[in-house]
């Protein structure tokens, strides 16, 4: 049986104090709605826009790709939709997110390096226009919820800042499903769930994060009127990211699972499924559904030691190998031409920043510089893809290919740097691309990597620093092909020099120990000030300090006068 998680007051009108989570059974809430029939009507032209992030699914984490995790939901809606099986996101979840957000590559954003620290003073930058700046400016009304981790230093890094009407969510990249608490290390613990630009203390109710994200979004479709302004929703789920947590009634449907890791992930998916199918209903409820594009993609592949998959794809996440890079991903929408299709065109992250604005009628200026395409046709008509390639990252910080150098790149590249390349049907990597096994599903255990049980161990990796795969005729590169086209590296090392010319400096600053939350009242916060905000502080205290002195020259004069008169 579904589980509804939302106010019964959304839906009866009942006035219900202190409620935040009611259960019912989605057999009599489908009747209710069958009763009360469409109140909304007919949306405006401009579709309503829902992107549904997930963080850490694995390529295999989903029923339609052959999982033992049951996800009914996202199967139904990829298959009344497009599936997207040449998709592909990035290894890590901040350049995952900065690359939505701007439609730009990490190495014209300088976050070519890890993902943004909680301690360091970075964060998008603030001279990328994102996507909600530009459907905003297309007349959108524009949401977030749920995990933001592009950096929150100074308040002008807040989602709030960069488009978006409102926010409700997490800042950092992970956290406790049920406090919302995070730490970094033992000394610098604080607490990370924010409504707009402050603590949501208030709106805290220890609920699952999934459950209260869920509740959040559905608030938002009830109390926006379709009909009158198109919407964008930006919901990206903490789940199913480490910690692994979920409600125990998950748990049930997967006592067969030996692993427990595996075990509550899939019971975290299956709760994030559950949730997908609430949000739909409400889209349905709400008025949305009919003129809504609803685009589902994980933030980069699964992590096999925390109970994710990508088999049959080599690596996990945080490498460049398919399974950290090769994505879940699929549209749904009454919108599209040909549904019930699979795309297998070449499609990248990117390329929804210029595929959305262009959908919902903004403007993309020539001076965005962007490196993303508009795919729409591509996906909802079957036509080609104008992408042929993608530059998976280049990070010069990460260097260590004891054996790279520029001699084994042809003296065309120092191969010693982690750089990834598709160009068509190749795919080149140089460097140290990332743990880089095949990892069968529930194979794995609590050991190290090179412990494991079962999985298939490369040995014969040692001492290179270049790779080249036919993705297409070897989607599971297992047959490295670099000595046998050296032509083929030749031309795409080039590429990779070329990208690289057109790259900003890496921005991956030292930790500020002024960031610890005990600083900041036990909350994970802006802590720099900017020079408008430092005056104004500064003013504030002048101020204070100069009504002070006032004061305590006013109570001095007054008690000269009264000895006086004594």
């Amino acid at each position: 049986m579904f589980i509804l998680w939302v106010p019964l007051s959304l839906f009866f009108g009942c006035i219900i104090s202190q409620t935040w989570s009611v259960q019912m059974s989605w057999e009599n809430w489908n009747a209710e709605l069958h009763n009360q029939g469409n109140e909304f009507g007919k949306s405006s032209s401009q579709p309503h826009i829902i992107f549904i992030l997930v963080d850490d699914q694995g390529f295999r984490d989903v029923g339609y790709h052959g999982s033992e995790i049951k996800t009914p939901t996202l199967d139904r809606l990829a298959a009344e939709g497009v599936k997207l099986e040449n998709y592909y996101v990035q290894p890590l979840c901040s350049p995952s997110r900065s690359q939505l957000m701007t439609g730009r590559y990490q190495i014209h954003t300088g976050l070519q390096h890890s993902v943004i620290r909680a301690a360091q003073p970075n964060c998008l930058p603030l001279e990328n226009i994102t996507l909600p700046q530009k459907l905003k400016n297309a007349g959108y009304s524009t949401h977030m919820v749920g995990k933001w981790h592009l950096g929150f230093y100074k308040r002008g890094c807040l989602p709030t800042q960069r488009g978006f009407d409102t926010f409700f969510g997490s800042l950092l990249g992970s956290g406790d499903y049920y406090s919302h608490y995070k730490c970094q290390g033992p000394s610098m613990c604080g607490y990370d769930l924010y409504e707009g630009e402050e603590a949501a203390w208030e709106q805290d109710r220890g609920l699952y994060s999934t459950v209260m994200f869920t509740q959040k979004a559905v608030s938002i479709l009830a109390n926006h009127n379709p009909r009158k302004q198109p919407l964008f929703l930006y919901l990206a789920y903490q789940a199913v990211h480490s910690p692994l947590q979920v409600p125990a009634r998950y748990l049930e449907r997967y006592k067969g699972i030996p692993n427990p890791y595996r075990r509550k992930y899939a019971a975290m998916v299956s709760c994030l499924d559950e949730a997908i199918h609430n949000l739909t209903l409400a889209l349905k409820h709400y008025g949305y559904y009919d003129n809504t594009v609803i685009v589902y993609s994980s933030d980069n592949g699964g992590q096999p030691l925390a109970g994710g998959s990508n088999w049959p794809l080599r690596g996990s996440k945080a490498t460049y190998w398919e399974g950290g890079i090769k994505a879940v991903g699929f549209v749904h929408s009454p919108l599209l031409m040909n549904k019930g299709t699979k795309c297998r065109s070449l499609i990248h992250i990117t390329d929804w920043f210029p595929t959305l604005v262009t959908l919902g009628e903004g403007t993309l200026d020539e001076d965005l510089n962007l490196d993303g395409y508009d795919v729409w046709e591509t996906i909802s008509e079957g036509r080609p893809s104008p992408r042929h390639d993608i530059l998976h990252n280049i990070d010069p910080i990460y260097i260590k290919a004891k054996n790279g150098s520029w001699k084994a790149g042809y003296g065309l590249w120092n191969t010693a740097i982690q750089a990834a390349l598709r160009v068509g049907h190749w795919k080149l990597l140089t460097g140290v691309p990332g743990y880089s096994d095949w990892v069968p599903p529930q194979t794995f255990l609590n050991q190290r990597l090179t412990t494991r049980l079962h999985n298939e161990r490369v040995r014969w990796d040692r001492g290179k620093s270049i790779w080249l795969f036919n993705i297409t005729a070897d989607p599971y590169e297992r047959v490295d092909l670099s000595q046998r086209y050296p032509h083929i590296v030749k031309k795409m090392l080039m590429r990779l020099a070329q990208y690289n010319k057109t790259a900003v400096p890496v921005c991956y600053p030292t930790k500020d120990l002024r960031s610890n939350p005990q600083y900041n009242g036990g909350v994970w916060g802006p802590w720099h000030k900017d020079m408008r905000e430092q005056q104004e502080e500064d003013e504030m205290y002048n101020n204070l300090f100069t009504n002070h002195l006032s004061k305590k020259r006013w109570e001095k004069k007054s008690k000269n006068t009264k000895l006086r008169r004594e």
